[in-house]
């Protein structure tokens, strides 16, 4: 006999497996089917696992410095497979802590490949056969795997996916990294500053394409002082065997070169997972890359069907993912009227970058006259205590009622920082909200306040005005 159910979650990444327990909170009975680990693409092998090395890649380059802090670290060693079991450890962690917080709320989980037979049954195929599922609402959260790239098959050995580049069992001496996005350059930089000899190959004309030249800096300053060679407006060609190692072809605009490498890391984009779903036999239409189609409420071309996350389309982000997912929850709950709010992304190379609501273009773009004040973290005392006075933060305000539109920082801890930010411009608060709003001293979220102040020509600790109209 079919599993019958109210709710068939199909996906136990960040979008599905919070969009479960948001719906066993509601009362909804709920079944969570993924034919992998709990916590999905971002727990298992991309955000957290990353932001683990990157940690600790950070410290080992760190230390390494020490000297300059007055300290003496004597002989300092890296034991990779230590790392590796702490991550991993770590990991297993998080996912017993996502069955457990499901239990507690009464959601069910099934580990296994789910397939739509119909507008409300689905089959699961598990380890021991196969089971009939039986639904009245459905949300597909399955998010996406890597791209692949022409000439460049992943293999596992030689051609990497970032799964694969973050659980190698022992660090590259050579690292090619064909796309210059945010997954090639985090992992890239942590592979640098554990020695790595890396080379970036991007297509675009600059790394992390998009992202305004100014914030793009003092990250390029950083990969350049870590010996890290990127090569813009170039393209991967082919790979071959070469001196026990690996020869990849490359065109630049100066010619061909040939980069020696030991791994190559093909980070070029992701694409949805949608064609094993079976989504025809439900009437769930995609678009042209096969991403779901929804409308506003996450709502699939069959009504009762939601979708949330990466596979609905870009940003591809594991935050988007949680409140796309709890938004589709509270519909199919009858509770609607939220709305997603703006989205901050966050690069955590070195130094960070992170942005939340519309950058200089942007506004402009949408007819604002606006006003923007920057602020140095070399004028602010946290960030020269900790060494770190790389970058600055930038506030993008309207001219005309000073409602701060964009936040954008690039310097120590932006991915924490940008929080604040988020919420100004959810609230639409103006600069003069957040120049009135006491920070603690001596913090980086200071930087924030007096750029805001910079913005109407009344930062404090910077004597040249900051502010300028555009």
């Amino acid at each position: 006999m079919a599993i019958e159910t109210e709710v068939l979650v199909v996906g136990a990444g960040p979008g599905g497996y919070v969009a479960a327990i948001k719906l066993g909170k509601l009362g909804k009975k709920t079944l969570l089917v993924d034919k992998d680990k709990l916590g999905g693409e971002c727990l298992n092998y991309g955000c957290i696992p990353s932001k683990a090395l990157i940690h600790s890649a950070g410290l080992y380059s760190k230390m390494q410095k020490a000297g300059s802090f007055g300290l003496e670290t004597g002989n300092l060693k890296l034991h990779w497979n230590k790392v590796q079991d702490w991550k991993a450890s770590m990991v297993a962690g998080f996912n017993r802590g996502i069955a457990a917080l499901a239990k507690g709320n009464n959601v069910s989980i099934m580990n296994g490949t789910a397939t739509l037979t119909g507008p409300h049954r689905a089959e699961i195929e598990t380890g021991s056969g196969k089971e009939s599922v039986s639904f009245q609402h459905a949300l597909i959260v399955t998010g996406t795997r890597p791209a692949a790239l022409p000439g460049f098959a992943f293999d596992g050995k030689n051609v990497l996916s970032s799964k694969e580049a973050l659980e190698l069992p022992e660090p590259p001496k050579r690292l090619v990294v064909i796309g210059g996005g945010v997954i090639g350059l985090e992992i890239g930089t942590f592979y640098a500053k554990l020695g790595a000899k890396v080379s970036v190959v991007e297509f675009m004309p600059q790394v992390l394409p998009g992202l305004e030249a100014d914030l793009l800096t003092p990250v390029l300053r950083n990969l350049q002082k870590l010996g890290v060679e990127v090569l813009t407006q170039s393209k991967a060609k082919s790979y071959s065997a070469s001196n026990g190692g690996l020869a990849v072809a490359v065109e630049t605009p100066s010619g061909e070169r040939k980069i020696e490498a030991d791994k190559i890391l093909v980070s070029v984009g992701r694409a949805p997972v949608t064609k094993e779903l079976g989504l025809q036999a439900a009437g769930v239409e995609t678009d042209a890359k096969g991403h779901i189609t929804v409308n506003e409420r996450y709502q699939s071309s069959a009504s009762h069907i939601y979708a949330a996350g990466d596979v609905i389309g870009p940003p591809y982000l594991a935050h988007k993912a949680s409140r796309e997912g709890i938004l589709a929850a509270l519909d199919i709950c009858r509770f609607s009227g939220e709305d997603r709010g703006p989205i901050p992304w966050a690069v955590f190379t070195d130094p960070e970058i992170a942005f939340v609501g519309q950058n200089e273009a942007e506004a402009k773009a949408a007819g604002h006259e606006i006003l923007v004040g920057r602020f140095p973290f070399s004028a602010s005392g946290r960030a020269q205590a900790v060494r770190e006075p790389e970058g600055f933060v930038k506030v993008i305000a309207r001219r005309d009622n000073h409602r701060i539109l964009g936040v954008g920082m690039v310097g120590p801890n932006a991915s924490d920082l940008i929080g604040e930010a988020s919420l100004a411009v959810r609230l639409e608060a103006t600069v003069e909200d957040v120049a009135a709003t006491i920070h603690p001293h001596p913090t980086l979220n200071e930087a924030f306040q007096e750029a805001a102040e910079a913005c109407i020509g009344q930062a404090i600790h910077i004597l040249a005005p900051a502010a300028r109209s555009a």
